[in-house]
């Protein structure tokens, strides 16, 4: 698969690479550092990153501004997105031809090219992949590849923490913190808070309610967020606050925007992915999230949350 998609790389004078909106860093990692790998080994093409600008993320890399013709004649490849309704600029679709690179469970099957491995870490890690088919060819090395990717890896891995790290993720790691980039700065920027993150988090600490299964919740309505300042992109920040309590099993965010209800699952165990596609959500069977359209719907997903957590040995 590695070398069919490289194959396509080489065929292709312009690239257009997407990922999920509202991105994370594994999103924007394996977007970016994609293209500078492409840039490191093919720098006569014509690179592009699509998706719309992630304020608290804009320091791995920007986006590019692409017109409409720009998709006219082109390669897209889409990152770390399972379902086409979360790809990040639906002009994606006007694309001559789009392959698929992924590690979360396969939901939609898309594109001529489809690499999905669930085994992976991060889609980040899977780029690696890519470079070290490509460094068989000829010895390269990009030190903002290297930095973008480990970004990603790190991210998605929780700082090497979650039970999808392995010892390909760590052998990996090792090789791109090679790079002319220091990881502690990367860690510093993903993880600072700001004050007024730190006193919600400190809110949601106190106020947090764990079912006798273990299932745990939390809401946060608009009200809330504007009385401690906070967006509900930066609220997402604190969605692993509850990964130490003894006795919990799986948590649940409810944070209302605008528009949505935004449903922020994680778990310790049961596996949470297929309950977040049964409410237009997705992802990974520990890390996932999904939308409800009002607080009485999000009954609906803390009972079925419950009952996965009952039913967990």
């Amino acid at each position: 698969m590695k070398k069919q998609i490289i194959e396509k790389i080489k065929q292709w004078d312009t690239i257009i690479i997407h990922r999920h909106a509202r991105p994370d860093p594994d999103a924007i990692g394996s977007q970016a550092g994609l293209k500078a790998l492409i840039n490191l080994y093919f720098p006569d093409k014509s690179v592009k990153l699509a998706g719309e600008e992630e304020a608290s993320l804009s320091f791995l890399s920007p986006m590019d501004t692409i017109s409409d013709e720009g998709f006219s004649n082109s390669l897209v490849i889409v990152c770390d997105t399972a379902n086409v309704d979360r790809i990040d600029d639906e002009r994606y679709k006007n694309g001559q031809e789009v392959i698929k690179i992924d590690h979360h469970p396969n939901v939609d099957e898309y594109g001529s090219v489809s690499w999905v491995d669930t085994s992976a870490s991060s889609t980040s890690e899977m780029i690696f992949e890519l470079f070290l088919e490509l460094e068989k060819e000829a010895v390269k090395w990009c030190d903002n590849m290297a930095r973008l990717l480990y970004a990603g890896i790190v991210g998605d891995t929780g700082r090497f923490r979650f039970p999808n790290t392995t010892q390909k993720t760590f052998l990996y790691a090792s090789r791109l913190i090679q790079g002319a980039f220091a990881p502690g700065d990367i860690f510093d920027r993903l993880y600072e808070k700001s004050l007024p993150l730190l006193r919600l988090e400190g809110y949601v600490l106190s106020e947090i309610t764990v079912l006798p299964s273990g299932a745990g919740y939390i809401t946060l309505p608009k009200e809330k967020l504007v009385q401690f300042g906070v967006t509900s992109k930066e609220a997402s920040m604190i969605v692993n606050s509850f990964s130490a309590l003894k006795g919990i099993k799986a948590w649940v965010f409810f944070v209302e925007e605008s528009d949505t209800i935004r449903v922020r699952l994680r778990s310790k165990g049961p596996h949470i992915h297929e309950l977040a596609a049964r409410f237009n959500g997705g992802g990974h069977p520990l890390a996932s999230g999904a939308s409800a359209n009002s607080w009485d719907e999000t009954k609906e997903i803390l009972a079925q949350l419950d009952k996965l957590c009952q039913d967990y040995k």
